[in-house]
């Protein structure tokens, strides 16, 4: 769905798509890799906990928010986060970042609907509480309508979806630019707009990452995420080095995520470091069945074409791959083909 942001983004036109790098920013973030740690009991009423991105200025998340946010982006367990924002929607109904995490993990099951549902849910709790927090509010009303313009295009196609979707674009840069007028420093406006700016960086031919790398930078947080999109863009502008570096400093403080481990199996391999990236590859499907089948299918293809160059065996990973996505269910299975 979100896949089909890009064509949109190329459609618009030479000088409106200026203007959009220019602003560009959303919360992309929501749609990356996702994954579960607490395992903390429910209380009877909800619980105020830690801020997840920011170290002052604290803003008010629940409990249960907050063990499902560092569950999908610190550990790699879908499943847990699954279960967390199950609880949330319950204990913690008002806060739009719940709804844009299940949005996210109906991307990867690849529920269009569901996907579609948690959209609007967002939007709405955001413009609900616009009138008490209008930072977060503006910040999640732009994401819920990115969300939205996204499955727009995916349900009625790039031709007849465009103007709805280009109406929605619009609305995305309107909040956003109201959550930035607010705090312009904000650690959470600032990885979400980093993340989306990397997005249209790797997709118009015109723009450069180094503005969305340097905004993830000087102002991102949590820094292991921010870190994470640094790499991401340097792996984009072919310096893998420094992409390695970054990736490593996410590593450091998310050792156990499936997805680091994943993204630095790829820039190993971009390194011709294929015995290393190996190891990345095996470390990042440790646990398969903790993650959506996509997921661990796409894993498992780019891992055994690894696994092929390294021992000059041939296999057929589209074959193996395949076996993956025959099985029962929407999570990976407990284990994998052989590749021997």
């Amino acid at each position: 769905m979100i896949k089909r942001f890009p064509t949109l983004v190329r459609r618009i036109g030479a000088s409106a798509r200026r203007q959009l790098v220019r602003k560009a920013g959303t919360a992309a973030i929501t749609l990356t890799a996702l994954t579960g740690l607490y395992t903390l009991s429910l209380p009877a009423s909800p619980t105020l906990a830690q801020d997840p991105f920011r170290n002052s200025n604290a803003q008010a998340f629940g409990e249960n928010t907050e063990a499902a946010f560092k569950a999908l982006f610190v550990a790699g367990d879908y499943k847990a986060a699954t279960d967390r924002l199950e609880k949330a929607v319950s204990s913690e109904p008002d806060e739009p970042l719940v709804y844009a995490m299940k949005a996210s993990l109906a991307y990867m099951q690849m529920d269009a609907e569901t996907f579609n549902s948690y959209a609007t849910k967002t939007r709405e709790s955001a413009e609900k509480l616009a009138g008490t927090n209008p930072l977060r509010g503006n910040l999640y009303t732009a994401v819920g309508h990115f969300l939205e313009g996204a499955y727009i295009l995916e349900k009625e196609g790039t031709i007849k979806g465009t103007p709805q979707a280009l109406n929605k674009l619009r609305l995305v840069f309107q909040h956003l630019d109201a959550a930035e007028k607010i705090a312009p420093e904000d650690p959470e406006v600032n990885l979400l707009k980093g993340y989306m700016d990397l997005m249209l960086a790797v997709n118009l031919p015109f723009a450069d990452p180094t503005q969305a790398i340097e905004r993830l930078e000087k102002y991102g947080s949590p820094r292991y995420l921010a870190e994470r999109g640094i790499a991401v863009g340097h792996r984009d502008m072919k310096q893998y080095d420094k992409a390695l570096e970054y990736i490593n400093l996410a590593l450091a403080e998310t050792p156990n995520n499936p997805e680091v481990h994943y993204l630095k199996a790829q820039i190993l391999v971009k390194l011709k470091k294929e015995e290393e990236a190996n190891e990345h590859f095996k470390l990042a499907l440790a646990q398969p069945a903790l993650l959506p089948k996509s997921l661990v299918q796409q894993i498992f293809f780019e891992g055994c074409r690894n696994q092929r160059r390294l021992d000059k065996k041939e296999r057929d990973c589209d074959a193996l791959r395949d076996k993956i996505r025959e099985e029962p269910g929407s999570w990976g299975p407990s284990e994998l083909p052989r590749l021997d």
